[in-house]
């Protein structure tokens, strides 16, 4: 699988305002991530693959789409309507933690807080949806589940949730702390027909309420859904703790407490921290079957939507 242009973004946040809605930025996410596929499972395809699936033994060769054969030399078939019925629903936390790293104080060239990160893969994911036909749900949480639509795959419906997603991404709420395991279970008891549940979330509950977190997870997977849990970090701030030996004031987005102290002074003991949180996270997600994905902010959007193609073919 190619990496398109590894640490490029093809879209930076204060270059959102020059696009008029986001399914014109969708289609630029997803047509820029689709051309810069050199080698993988989708070489060849255009931004409509979404309309063809892999050929099959015994599928009716009146179905294969010889142009694509005579691109890439593989055989596939052409999707119809009826054979696109995936029910998905996008789940975003939206809790004050997933603002990081704040504009004003973002001292590299990171084009997104995480949240802005998450909007904008929801919203090419929705673009992919659309050319799919596929049902499509959104729910976005903080302390509480904010908003949960139905799960539809009309026009109207589309429009709606993407005005959903610009207006989490222009909401200027600090403070507000994160209630993932309750949310997770009433969106899980409200989402009643076996779906695809795609989460956007830093994962940044406290760590006494971690296996609640995690029974939360559970309980998507004992209600039959296929889980995708993108677990959207700043992987230079966030992970490798990577600040300049020098005092910091360092603050808690969600609680505004405040700590004044020299980075060194704790970075191996958050290191350590960290590794076990990631560690626990990735054993959890193992034994429940949920596809865990690292989405890192500071790289691209194949991250994004590579596992969901794949995640999408092996669902048939």
């Amino acid at each position: 699988m190619a990496n398109s242009s590894a640490n490029n973004q093809l879209i930076k946040l204060e270059d959102l305002h020059k696009f008029d809605n986001f399914e014109v930025l969708a289609k630029q996410v997803v047509e820029g991530t689709i051309i810069g596929l050199h080698k993988s499972p989708f070489h060849g395809f255009s931004v409509e693959f979404a309309e063809h699936r892999i050929y099959n033994n015994g599928d009716p060769l009146k179905n294969v789409d010889w142009k694509v054969f005579a691109r890439t030399d593989k055989l596939f078939v052409k999707r119809y309507e009826e054979e696109t019925n995936l029910r998905a629903r996008i789940v975003i936390d939206t809790s004050s933690s997933m603002y990081f790293p704040e504009p004003e104080n973002n001292d590299r060239d990171v084009p997104f807080t995480k949240l802005g990160f998450s909007i904008v893969s929801a919203a090419a994911l929705m673009h992919i949806f659309k050319k799919q036909r596929d049902a499509v749900g959104l729910s976005i949480f903080n302390d509480k589940v904010e908003s949960h639509t139905k799960t539809r795959s009309t026009t109207v419906h589309h429009r709606l949730i993407n005005a959903t997603l610009e207006k989490a991404l222009n909401n200027k709420d600090r403070g507000v702390k994160t209630g993932a395991a309750q949310c997770l279970h009433e969106i899980a008891e409200n989402t009643p027909r076996r779906s695809m549940v795609i989460i956007f979330s830093d994962m940044l509950e406290n760590q006494e309420n971690a296996d609640a977190v995690f029974s939360a997870l559970q309980h998507l997977k004992h209600n039959k859904h296929e889980v995708i849990l993108f677990h959207v970090v700043d992987q230079q701030k966030e992970v490798e703790f990577a600040f300049s030996n020098r005092p910091y004031e360092f603050i808690d987005l969600e609680t505004d407490e405040r700590v004044k102290l020299e980075s060194n002074q704790i970075k191996d003991y958050y290191f350590k921290k960290m590794q076990e949180f990631k560690k626990a996270l990735n054993l959890r997600c193992a034994q429940y079957g949920i596809d865990l994905v690292e989405a890192d902010i500071n790289k691209d959007f194949t991250q994004i939507l590579i596992p969901y193609l794949n995640k999408r073919i092996k669902m048939g």
